[in-house]
């Protein structure tokens, strides 16, 4: 039997390392598991106890609303606001999406069909990538490798745009979507508004679309604020952007996302979900209204946590022969692989980590082409146990140093 949208997809790559690392914990081995990003950090202990409050309610047990309670998106027209002074309407600019995974794909499904074509970083978020693909569209890739250096000092946001040029004027048909991330994944790379704004206009120009994923909104180190693109002048004629509760509350589980931006985009997200959902269970949609009002501070505590464990690791690392700069933004550590092991692949060398330091990566593969020669640590152990894999890296790849 032939699955057609699948079956030209390749092997997910980080099953490999996943299978290795259920190996190793099967004969016992105490793996550091810095590869899949999923937050350890507790949810807010508002959003828990609302939520109990909440289930307790027969009432909140029916079907709710697929685009988001109308309370849940006033809070998030306050939270932007609030962060960065961008006026949202409610009613038309906003819809609750289950998780920014979920909501980036169904998106793509809006915007996207077969013959179109979209441009997309590389490397990217596996979904960034595999979004479009999904929708039928061709993919056009645009490299990161000048952004995410972040070994060399310079502005290279040049380099970025005259790349993205090329793949809007190569080739046919024109792309009708630009996708970015920044804070990047895996990368790091950190943007302005400068650059918020050069992409605005660049898409405006084009009558493109843009879609920003703002996962790591709160995720911003020694200082740094990432803007959002809706900052940018004229940004909601042709932008729409992915902010979620995961990173900056610590609520991954919870999968409480929104599209917000562009009238247009957001009613079209509107109207395929509400074929495809019923929306999030009512209790969580409660708890999330409650934590984003009252619970304001929780990110900044949560990034001053990831900064710690950033600046454990780094540090560590430069120790035992591994250098690399500090990135300004998002949960990951995006590292070239070491000199002495460049003759391996990523995955054969996050394999050799996984088996001989019992350190779990993710192979830079995984994120597309251009992450070949990379690993990338998440930050979602404790200090402690990242010290520990620091130790069990020096012994375990001899060769460092």
């Amino acid at each position: 039997m032939e699955f057609r949208r699948i079956t030209n997809l390749p092997p997910y790559v980080f099953t490999i390392i996943n299978n290795l690392k259920i190996e190793a914990r099967r004969a016992g081995a105490d793996v550091i598991d810095l590869g899949f990003g999923n937050p350890d950090i507790p949810s807010p202990q508002i959003a828990v106890d609302k939520l109990i409050e909440a289930a307790q309610n027969p009432k909140n047990h029916r079907y709710s609303v697929s685009r988001g309670l109308p309370k849940l998106r006033e809070a998030v027209a306050a939270l932007y606001e609030r962060k960065w002074g961008v006026v949202l309407d409610p009613e038309f600019e906003i819809t609750n999406t289950i998780g920014s995974k979920e909501g980036f794909s169904h998106l793509m499904w809006v915007l996207l069909d077969r013959g179109d074509a979209a441009i997309v970083p590389s490397p990217s978020y596996p979904i960034h990538i595999y979004g479009p693909l999904f929708a039928g569209a061709d993919l056009r890739q645009v490299p990161m490798r000048h952004l995410a250096d972040q070994r060399v000092q310079g502005d290279f946001t040049g380099d970025f745009f005259d790349n993205l040029t090329t793949a809007y004027d190569v080739g046919w048909p024109k792309p009708r979507v630009l996708v970015i991330s920044f804070p990047h994944n895996p990368t790091g790379a950190v943007v302005d508004l400068d650059f918020m704004q050069k992409v605005v206009d660049f898409c405006r120009e084009r009558e493109m679309i843009v879609v920003h994923d703002f996962a790591y909104a709160d995720v911003g180190f020694d200082g740094y604020q990432p803007p959002s693109i809706l900052q940018a002048e004229g940004a909601k004629e042709c932008a729409v952007e992915l902010y979620s509760m995961t990173k900056s509350f610590s609520m991954a589980g919870w999968r409480c996302a929104f599209l917000v931006g562009n009238k247009e985009v957001v009613q079209a997200l509107v109207k395929l979900k509400s074929y495809l959902d019923y929306g999030m269970f009512q209790p969580v949609q409660i708890a999330a209204t409650v934590t984003m009002n009252e619970a304001s501070d929780y990110p900044k505590e949560v990034c001053e946590i990831y900064q710690g464990r950033r600046d454990a690791l780094i540090d560590g690392l430069a120790r035992i022969g591994w250098d690399m700069p500090k990135p300004k933004g998002s949960m990951f550590v995006w590292a070239p692989i070491p000199e002495p092991y460049s003759d391996l692949t990523s995955v054969e060398f996050c394999s050799l980590v996984v088996r001989e330091c019992d350190v779990a990566l993710s192979p830079g593969l995984g994120f597309g082409p251009g992450g070949e020669g990379f690993a990338r640590f998440a930050l979602i152990e404790n200090e402690q146990r990242i010290h520990q894999g620091i130790r069990n890296l020096k012994k375990g790849l001899p060769k460092l140093g």
